[in-house]
């Protein structure tokens, strides 16, 4: 008789999605104290109670998790039906999150209703998991060739964690223990950032969002009474929600002894504007900056007219109301 459950993975070189499956069953009831095996013997892995990214299985029933037979063509959306419109591969973590993740988060953000873990869920997801997915099944984040590399990514930080070519000794199952904890403190980092800062912020951009009229007949600059409150994502769902998409083009917000004037992006277009700050105003300071605008105070704005300061609201709200007018946008 078995002393306690057994969680399955494979062994030798290990990934991020597998790290990432194993730290998630760990943070639920049934397999808290359960024995991490790391084999790729079919009858060993027989006697774990839930294998995950090996065997060549997907079977919620038997609890099997794999994705690299052939065939597997699983996404959020297939396995959700239809309800999260992911289309991308998934991986072990993946397909533990859709059939976990829910219980993970009662666990690690029991604090929260029901409604905002939900929220988080699908946001996790489509900001993290999905992320893992594509990376593990070799999909490329564009079509285009990449301008610059990337290496430190969650994957690429755990691959780095495998022993090296030439170790005298080759630990791979203490170095798998310590992915596992490097991949369970982001994730858990994520979800408290989620839980206690993105979403309390969410009233606060609501706010501001409805009063947009009131700080410009435009009705195209929103004020936050919030000093670095996330607001991005709540700002793009306000304006789906309400079919007002791409109209706020400024943020006005408050930083430590000033204001800024943010621009708002394209969603989904990385660092790309909806209306940057006037060219002939980039990379200029201070008293230079308040000659060339005419509007006193004026910190600076940067070289490619993302953001601009003022240390007063008044002077940022009229930087951001000229550019307007420079654009022809009122």
């Amino acid at each position: 008789k078995k002393a306690c459950l057994r969680i399955g993975t494979h062994s030798g070189t290990f990934h991020c999605d597998e790290a990432l499956a194993c730290f998630m069953l760990r943070q639920l009831p049934t397999y808290k104290d359960a024995l991490l095996v790391r084999s790729r013997d079919p009858a060993v892995l027989s006697d774990c109670d839930i294998v995950v990214d090996v065997g060549g299985v997907y079977d919620p029933a038997t609890h099997r998790y794999d994705h690299h037979q052939r065939g597997f063509a699983e996404t959020m959306s297939s396995v959700s039906g239809g309800k999260m419109a992911f289309d991308t591969k998934l991986s072990s973590a993946g397909l533990v999150y859709h059939h976990f993740g829910r219980e993970v988060l009662a666990q690690l953000a029991s604090d929260i209703s029901e409604d905002n873990r939900e929220i988080i869920y699908r946001r996790l997801y489509e900001y993290f998991f999905e992320e893992v997915d594509a990376v593990d099944n070799g999909i490329n984040q564009t079509e285009e060739k990449p301008k610059y590399h990337v290496t430190t990514t969650l994957a690429g930080r755990v691959r780095s964690l495998n022993p090296n070519w030439n170790d005298e000794k080759q630990d791979f199952d203490g170095q798998f223990a310590k992915a596992m904890n490097l991949v369970g403190q982001e994730l858990t980092d994520r979800i408290n950032g989620m839980a206690r800062v993105w979403l309390p912020a969410k009233n606060l951009v609501k706010q501001a969002f409805d009063d947009r009229f009131n700080v410009h007949p435009s009705g195209k600059i929103i004020r936050l009474s919030g000093d670095g409150c996330p607001w991005k994502q709540h700002l793009y769902d306000l304006e789906e929600e309400t079919g007002t998409e791409g109209s706020i083009l400024y943020v006005l917000a408050k930083s430590a002894d000033s204001w800024r004037v943010i621009t708002v992006g394209v969603k989904g277009e990385g660092f790309t504007n909806r209306l940057p700050l006037p060219e002939k105003w980039c990379g200029v300071r201070d008293e230079a900056l308040s000659e060339l605008t005419g509007i006193p105070q004026c910190v600076f704005v940067h070289a490619s007219g993302f953001i601009g300061g003022n240390r007063t609201m008044e002077g940022a709200l009229q930087m951001a109301s000229k550019s307007l007018e420079i654009h022809g946008k009122v």
